[in-house]
C-alpha cells in the first residue's frame, strides 16, 4: 500500500514542483544574499567611523601610539602568527586577535593600512578632538587640530580653531566648484572653439581654397578666443590665489605636525564628536559624493559618476541600433525569407553567435569597426586631423556597436519567437480586409509582437551591460577626461572614449596599488552595476507589460 501510494505521487507530479520550488527558492536566497553582502560590504564604507588612539605594546619592542579607524577583525591561529615572524608567546589560547588599522597620513607612513594584534592594543580610547581630514591626495590624514593659518598667519588656534574650519572648508568646496565649471566647461569650449578653427584651416588648405579672406576671418575668431580665454585665465588664477589661501596645522599620533593646504581637503569632521543625526546626514553625503563626483587617487577615492554615465549612455546606444537591425532580421527570417536548407543553417548560426565568447567580438570590433570602418571614414570625412584619428581609435560609438553585435542574436531568437505566437488568422482576415502584407506586418503582427521584442531587447541588455572584456579594445578607459556629451557641436561625441562600471570594478579590484582603500569600493560600485542594470531592464519590463496589455485580447 505504501509503495503504491509513494508511486501515485511520483505520477502526480509533485516531487518536480518541490524540487522546481526549491530550486527557486535557493536561486532567490543567492540573489539576496549576493546583494546583502555587496550593499553590507560596500555602503558601510561610507559611515563616519570613529577614530581610536591606543598604544601598542609588542613584546620587546618599544610602545608605540596609533591612532586611525578599525576596519576589520579577525581570530588567527597562534602558530601562524608566530610563523609570520612575531614575538607571539608559545602559551596561551589557540588563537589571537588581528586587526586591521587604518591609520592613514600616507605621507608620513609607509602603509595607510596596517595589521595589529587586539591583545597588544591597550589603553584604547576616543578623544572627541580627533579629527578625520579627506584629502585630495595622501588619502585620510588623522590626528589633532593645532591651528588655522591665513597667508602664512595663524588666525585661530586651540578651541577656536575647528569652527574657523569648517567655514573655511566650506569656502574653499565653492571656490572648486566655480573653478571647476571655468576649466571644464568655459576653457573646453574654448579649446574645443580653437581646435574646430584648426581643422577648418587644414581643410580648406588641403582643397585648395585657403584664400587670404578665410584666413583673415579665422583670424578674427581666433583672436576673439584668445581674448575670453585670457579673460578666464585671469579669473581662473584668482580664484587659485584664495583656494590656496588657507592652510591647517594639524599633529599625528607621533606629535609630529604638518600643515595642509585647504586647496587639498574634501572634508574634516571629528566622528567621535558627531552625533547618530549628525553621522547619518555626512552618510548620505558622502553617498551622493559617491555617485555625482568624479573619481580621484587612482580611482581608490571619490566618486564614480563618468563611470555611470559612460554605462548608461553606451547601453542606451546600444539599443537604439541592436533593436531595429534585430527586428528586421527576425521579421525577414519569419516572414519573407523561404523556409528551407539555408534558412535553418542562418537560424542556427544566430544561435551560435549567442554562445560565442565576448572577447572575440572585441577582437573584431577592434579589427572591423575601429581600424576598417573608422580608418575609413577619417580617411573619407576627417582627412583634415589626420594622422590623428578621429573614429579610427576605439571610442563610444564602436563600443556600442560591439555589445550590439553580441546581443543582436538574443533580439533576433526573441522576436522570431514572438512573431511565431501571431495567430495565422488575424494575418489572413487582415488580408481578407484589403490590407497589403507589408501593412498587415505594421499595423498587425509588429505591435502584438512587441512585448517579444521587448523581452529580447532586455536579456540583450541584461548581458551587455555587464561586459567588460571586449569593452577595454573598443574604447573603455581606466580614466576618461571629459564626457562625451556637453555644450560644444555636435554635443553627443562618439568618438570619445569612456569608464564604465565593469571595467571600473576590474581596474580598482585588480589593478590598484592600495588594495585595502579599493576593496570596500569594489562591493559599492559592484552593488550600483546590479541596480543600474536593475533599473534598465525594469523599464523595458514596464514597457513590455503596457504594451502586453494593450494586445493582450489577441495573445494567441
Amino acid at each position: 500500500m505504501k509503495k503504491a501510494s509513494l508511486k501515485h505521487w511520483f505520477n502526480s507530479g509533485a516531487p518536480g514542483v518541490w524540487i522546481s520550488a526549491g530550486a527557486v527558492s535557493i536561486a532567490v536566497i543567492m540573489t539576496i544574499g549576493l546583494l546583502a553582502v555587496l550593499a553590507v560590504r560596500g555602503l558601510g564604507h561610507f559611515w563616519p567611523a570613529d577614530v581610536i588612539s591606543a598604544h601598542y605594546d609588542v613584546p620587546g619592542q618599544p610602545r608605540q601610539v596609533l591612532v586611525g579607524e578599525r576596519v576589520q577583525s579577525e581570530e588567527v591561529p597562534r602558530a601562524r602568527l608566530r610563523g609570520a615572524g612575531l614575538p607571539v608567546p608559545a602559551q596561551g589560547p589557540e588563537s589571537m586577535t588581528r586587526e586591521l588599522l587604518k591609520v592613514g597620513n600616507r605621507d608620513l607612513n609607509p602603509s595607510d593600512f596596517t595589521w595589529v594584534i587586539g591583545q597588544w592594543l591597550t589603553e584604547q580610547s576616543r578623544p572627541a578632538e580627533l579629527m578625520t581630514v579627506e584629502r585630495r591626495e595622501w588619502g585620510n590624514f588623522y590626528g589633532y587640530l593645532v591651528n588655522i593659518k591665513q597667508d602664512g598667519r595663524i588666525i585661530a588656534e586651540g578651541e577656536a580653531a575647528w569652527p574657523q574650519l569648517r567655514e573655511r572648508i566650506a569656502r574653499v568646496q565653492q571656490i572648486a566648484k566655480e573653478l571647476g565649471g571655468l576649466e571644464k566647461t568655459d576653457i573646453g569650449a574654448i579649446n574645443h572653439g580653437i581646435e574646430r578653427l584648426r581643422l577648418q584651416a587644414r581643410k580648406l588648405e588641403l582643397k585648395g581654397r585657403l584664400s587670404a579672406e578665410a584666413q583673415a576671418d579665422m583670424a578674427i575668431e581666433r583672436a576673439e578666443y584668445d581674448a575670453r580665454y585670457k579673460d578666464i585665465e585671469a579669473r581662473v588664477g584668482a580664484l587659485y590665489a584664495d583656494f590656496n589661501r588657507d592652510s591647517l596645522v594639524a599633529r599625528d599620533a607621533t606629535g609630529k605636525e604638518i600643515e595642509i593646504s585647504l586647496g587639498s581637503v574634501v572634508h574634516a569632521y571629528q566622528p567621535n564628536a558627531m552625533s547618530v543625526a549628525s553621522k547619518l546626514g555626512f552618510y548620505f553625503q558622502k553617498l551622493w559624493e559617491f555617485l555625482s563626483d568624479d573619481p580621484r587617487e587612482a580611482n581608490t577615492e571619490g566618486g564614480i559618476f563618468p563611470a555611470i554615465f559612460g554605462t548608461v549612455m553606451m547601453t542606451l546606444i546600444m539599443a537604439v541600433i541592436v533593436t531595429p537591425f534585430g527586428v528586421l532580421a527576425a521579421v525577414y527570417l519569419r516572414e519573407y525569407a523561404r523556409q528551407g536548407p539555408v534558412t535553418r543553417l542562418i537560424r542556427i548560426a544566430v544561435n551560435n553567435l549567442a554562445g560565442i565568447p565576448a572577447i572575440v567580438y572585441g577582437v573584431f570590433g577592434l579589427g572591423f569597426f575601429v581600424y576598417v570602418l573608422g580608418g575609413s571614414l577619417d580617411r573619407l570625412f576627417f582627412a583634415e586631423a589626420l594622422p590623428a584619428p578621429t573614429f579610427g581609435t576605439p571610442g563610444l560609438l564602436w563600443a556600442s556597436l560591439t555589445l550590439a553585435l553580441l546581443a543582436v542574436p538574443v533580439v533576433i531568437v526573441a522576436t522570431e519567437e514572438g512573431l511565431a505566437r501571431i495567430p495565422l488568422s488575424l494575418r489572413e482576415g487582415s488580408l481578407a480586409l484589403g490590407a497589403t502584407k507589408a501593412e498587415t506586418l505594421w499595423k498587425i503582427v509588429l505591435p502584438m509582437a512587441s512585448p517579444a521584442m521587448m523581452t529580447g531587447l532586455i536579456l540583450a541588455v541584461a548581458r551587455a551591460a555587464g561586459e567588460v572584456a571586449p569593452l577595454m579594445l573598443v574604447g573603455v578607459v581606466k580614466m576618461a577626461p571629459s564626457l562625451p556629451l556637453d555644450g560644444n557641436y555636435p554635443y553627443l561625441h562618439l568618438d570619445q572614449k569612456i569608464m564604465h562600471l565593469g571595467f571600473h570594478i576590474y581596474d580598482v579590484g585588480f589593478q590598484s596599488p592600495n588594495v585595502e582603500a579599493a576593496r570596500p569600493l569594489v562591493y559599492a560600485t559592484a552593488l550600483l552595476l546590479v541596480l543600474v542594470i536593475a533599473l534598465l531592464n525594469l523599464s523595458a519590463v514596464f514597457i513590455r507589460n503596457r504594451l502586453r496589455e494593450k494586445y493582450k485580447a489577441f495573445d494567441g
